[in-house]
């Protein structure tokens, strides 16, 4: 069901849409546990059934573990693996007045303020961003937006083996799905 290849019986990897952001929430949440000097409360999520309707996050919306009156911003990486050229596209920067100049002084400068990023090789990147003002999309941003929270969500862009089962991990640019990781790690620990 879903399937944008006709006929398709074969099983649909799904390694970009979306197991791309899920390892990319695991491993910010194995990067912000070791660091422990969060200002705030991080709370690291996946949904299910995105596809059906954004469930899981409506769900989350409807059920917070933690107050939404005390929610700062939500940073959704959804297809987060298939970097390529260096574009990332990043909708919902007019969400929060402070979305804009932090996303262009991050990219642009690589200021030492984002102590979250540690010395390396993902350090020095810079994205080629198409920045997108709007904080409703087809993923699970969406709910957050709607109950009036800021938004954040990242997106490398689709590609011919999206909702196909050549959507597999020998596609994946991992480098460039863990520099996007990188970002949303500095994005949430400057939000704080």
């Amino acid at each position: 069901q879903g399937s944008l290849a006709a006929n398709s019986s074969e099983i649909h990897h799904g390694a970009d849409d979306n197991a791309s952001g899920t390892s990319a929430i695991i491993e910010l949440a194995r990067r912000f546990a070791k660091e422990k000097n969060n200002k705030r409360t991080i709370i690291f999520m996946t949904f299910g059934g995105e596809e059906e309707g954004l469930l899981g996050s409506k769900f989350y919306v409807e059920n917070p573990v933690w107050p939404l009156d005390k929610t700062v911003a939500m940073i959704n990486m959804d297809m987060v693996g298939r970097l390529h050229e260096n574009k990332l596209t990043i909708g919902g920067i007019g969400t929060a007045n402070e979305w804009s100049e932090l996303i262009r002084k991050r990219n642009d400068l690589n200021l030492p303020e984002f102590s979250s990023n540690p010395p390396g090789p993902f350090s020095e990147f810079h994205f080629a961003l198409s920045l997108n003002e709007d904080g409703y999309g087809p993923s699970d941003q969406t709910p957050f937006y709607a109950a009036g929270i800021p938004i954040l969500h990242l997106f490398t862009g689709t590609h011919d083996d999206y909702h196909r089962p050549s959507d597999d991990s020998g596609r994946i640019n991992a480098t460039g799905g863990a520099t996007v990781a990188a970002l949303a790690a500095d994005l949430a620990a400057a939000a704080g």
